[in-house]
């Protein structure tokens, strides 16, 4: 069972006349103002790329001493879970997503291969879990081999304009508003890049970058249409319920980039630069970059295209330890992420560990607002509920900032 929350004393905000306690969204805003109000904000379970996979979180709830319940699939091909209302309460989570539905048009059929259970998505990609696996991994690629631009125009690109996508959006984002919660609303896909090496195939794609850079760009031109019209449509019919738009592209590995920064500038930093401005242009909205990796020489290209907020700052990657990315890039850059070395401390270390590693991170990173605490990742099936335990409670007891009162009122 878990300890009784000690709650961190709240900021107060003046609402005409009257002040009151500050919401998880007005939290969630000083943060990407890069300010400070009572605490750092957090988020589990708030986007796709910073959730729990049902596995880890059926073995949180039981040790949060929470009522069984059968755990709703929030993304089917991660396996991650739908946080509940109990949880968010419990441990104070600030954010809730509202994403786009399927289009009309698909039906995901599951199909029994032997060993494993398979479906294809809406891109023609078919992937494939093993039965006792975590997760559905792509296995086949409908553009690989030799293509022209004939084969790209027979390919059946995704409807963005399907009704069936926007079925409910943004009434759920309005509720979460409402409701005092940060809302983060995904794209409509992966990033550029990453949906084209899905289509491309991985050795056809890095083939294309070097030989065949007109191909690969077209094929990015492609998906980035499907994304623009995403957002052209949303983003006025969502208004002010928006705080963030999440967008994805990872380009680093462990070591670095995972291809030449030369071809990320020369190919895909163009087509970011016009879908970030897209988002600015018709919202509020803050662009929510989801790129893994050691990525740090890409950074000062990711803030000149519009990025304001990166995740998952993977802090066990090369060149991106905490403390350097907030001393170099901290007023420029949100960080959401990087609470935890979710590679080796929170699934393989102690409870000891964890709690020294979140608390090391928060403090690199709280400084001057500017951090949504959150798991590098999402939390993966082998992490052991106590370690989840240690890194909440290492965050409640590093997350607060000294919180002046309010005029007028006493401490």
């Amino acid at each position: 069972m878990l300890d009784a929350p000690r709650r961190v004393r709240c900021a107060e905000v003046q609402a005409g006349d009257v002040t009151r306690p500050a919401t998880s969204r007005e939290r969630v805003q000083a943060a990407l103002n890069h300010e400070e109000l009572d605490r750092v904000p957090w988020d589990l379970g708030g986007s796709r790329v910073t959730g729990i996979h049902v596995n880890a979180y059926t073995a949180l709830r039981k040790r949060l001493g929470l009522r069984p319940s059968e755990p709703i699939i929030g993304d089917f091909q991660q396996r991650l879970a739908l946080v509940e209302d109990d949880v968010v309460d419990l441990l104070g989570l600030d954010v809730k997503g509202a994403n786009p539905r399927p289009p009309s048009t698909y039906e995901r059929i599951v199909s029994d291969d032997g060993e494993y259970l398979s479906y294809r998505d809406e891109w023609g990609v078919t992937r494939r879990m093993p039965k006792d696996g975590f997760f559905y991994d792509p296995v086949s690629a409908p553009l690989a081999g030799d293509i022209t631009a004939a084969d790209l125009d027979r390919f059946p690109w995704p409807d963005p304009c399907d009704p069936g996508r926007y079925e409910g959006l943004v009434d759920e984002a309005r509720h979460i508003a409402r409701d005092g919660l940060a809302v983060y609303v995904a794209s409509i896909c992966s990033g550029l890049t990453e949906v084209f090496f899905k289509i491309r195939g991985f050795e056809d794609g890095y083939m294309d970058l070097v030989a065949n850079p007109a191909l690969a760009r077209r094929i990015m031109e492609r998906i980035l249409e499907i994304k623009l019209r995403y957002w052209e449509r949303v983003l006025p019919e969502l208004g002010e319920s928006i705080d963030v738009a999440g967008e994805s592209d990872d380009l680093g590995g462990q070591e670095g980039p995972l291809f030449s920064p030369t071809a990320y500038r020369e190919i895909v930093k163009p087509l970011h630069a016009e879908l970030f401005e897209a988002i600015h242009r018709r919202s509020r909205a803050r662009v929510f970059l989801h790129c893994c990796g050691a990525i740090r020489e890409l950074i000062p290209d990711l803030i000149e295209v519009g990025v304001d907020v990166l995740n998952p700052v993977q802090v066990s990657a090369a060149g991106m330890e905490s403390a350097g990315l907030k001393r170099d890039f901290g007023s420029d850059l949100v960080f959401w992420g990087g609470g935890v070395d979710t590679q080796r401390v929170l699934s393989e270390g102690t409870a000891e560990q964890v709690y020294a590693d979140v608390s090391r991170h928060v403090s690199d990173l709280k400084s001057s607002g500017g951090f949504i605490f959150a798991a590098v990742h999402n939390i993966q099936p082998n992490v052991p509920p106590g370690n989840l335990v240690a890194m909440w409670t290492a965050f409640r007891d590093h997350a607060g900032y000294r919180v002046e009162p309010v005029s007028g009122t006493t401490p």
